[in-house]
């Protein structure tokens, strides 16, 4: 069976789709699939990496399908496992429901509330009696979960798997026999999980879900998967000239991927990269900001790094330290304090010799050295960084 084009559209970028044939059958049934993302709310905030998922989810909807996003009150606790080399920290049941709500209103800037049937999978599994957990187990083999990468991982160098973490694959599966879901959403590292949930619909006599897992966005750094934990994210709720300066931060080999992922589009590369990466930039705040306040932030941009006049900039505002500061920690607790990143001694004293950090224009090129700053100063951190001193 070839793919008919709405088939084509809604696996679009995606990674694996188990099968796109199962998809193309479902489509033709012509009713509401029931299309299911399931969220462990282990942080509050939503980044433009979470983003990727719930954009697909929002075009399922705009082609008139039911979206049921599952908010994991009860699997949070236990923590996914997946692509952990160690077993994560617990969370309270408070702490996961406080996450929730910000969650939740955050997904709702990408989206349609009302197309949206949110649940919480405490519901169900809150009220399992002990003899329902041991018949949900007796479902799957411990063979089976061993097949885990982060499991067999975890093993081969020594660490610790903790049976609890064994039960959130088989839980989130669950999610999908009690939601009856069509397809699933996820990212590459929810593949396993996604696949036991086909395993206990069929175990059910259900019609299997549609598995459609989506690429993982690098974070700024352009290595590892972009996460609030790491300081290399971009909030969906950053300042705009926070976002902009952030997205302006990436490398250009990076920049395909952001505006495939992020946009949804090709990158023109014809353009000259700053011309793209501005706007990359301004497009991503245009998406949840809006066109006007991207414009105004690649305006502030520019005159704090381009041509135009760093008097003009909106620059961050940090207290004027006490004369005769040590140049490196002052650096450090700017970047600390200011902008959430932690730089080491050995990152700011590169920076220092590089020239990268200036004080009114002028390069200060000794770490070592002591330096005297009056409200009003400009300093120049790197490339992407500027603060006004009060």
């Amino acid at each position: 069976m070839s793919d008919d084009p709405t088939t084509t559209l809604l696996c679009q970028d995606a990674e694996q789709v188990h099968s796109r044939e199962e998809l193309t059958a479902k489509l033709k049934a012509q009713r509401p699939l029931r299309v299911k993302l399931g969220v462990d709310p282990t942080a509050p905030d939503i980044h433009l990496g979470h983003a990727v998922a719930l954009r697909k989810l929002r075009q399922f909807q705009e082609l008139g399908h039911q979206v049921v996003l599952i908010i994991g009150d009860f699997t949070a606790m236990i923590g996914d496992p997946s692509g952990r080399s160690l077993t994560r920290p617990p969370l309270t049941h408070e702490e996961v429901l406080a996450n929730a709500k910000t969650f939740t209103e955050q997904a709702f800037l990408i989206l349609d509330e009302d197309k949206t049937e949110t649940v919480y999978n405490g519901d169900w599994f809150s009220k399992m009696p002990f003899q329902e957990v041991i018949k949900l187990n007796a479902r799957v083999t411990m063979q089976q979960m061993l097949q885990r990468e982060d499991f067999k991982t975890r093993l081969a160098e020594g660490h610790e798997v903790r049976l609890h973490e064994i039960q959130y694959p088989i839980m989130q599966g669950w999610d999908s026999v009690v939601i009856r879901a069509d397809v699933e959403i996820g990212g590459t590292d929810q593949l396993f999980n996604i696949l036991v949930g086909r395993d206990l619909q069929k175990s059910q006599g259900m019609e299997p879900q549609v598995v459609l897992t989506l690429p993982l966005l690098e974070g700024l750094d352009g290595k590892k998967k972009m996460s609030k934990s790491l300081g290399n994210y971009v909030g969906l709720t950053d300042a705009p000239a926070d976002m902009f300066g952030k997205i302006m931060s990436i490398s250009d080999e990076l920049m395909p991927r952001y505006y495939r992922l992020v946009l949804g589009k090709d990158h023109d590369a014809s353009q000259h990269p700053m011309e793209a990466k501005k706007s990359l930039a301004e497009q991503t705040v245009g998406l949840y900001h809006s066109t006007s306040i991207a414009r105004e932030a690649r305006t502030d941009f520019e005159n704090k790094f381009g041509k135009g006049s760093v008097d003009e900039a909106d620059l961050p505002l940090v207290p004027c330290p006490a004369p005769e500061t040590q140049l490196i920690g002052f650096v450090a607790d700017v970047y600390a304090n200011t902008f959430q990143q932690k730089r080491s001694n050995g990152d700011i004293r590169r920076l220092v010799q590089q020239g990268s950090v200036q004080l009114n224009g002028e390069k200060l090129t000794d770490p070592r050295t002591a330096v005297t700053l009056n409200p009003g100063d400009v300093v120049k951190l790197d490339k992407k960084r500027m603060i006004r001193l009060q």
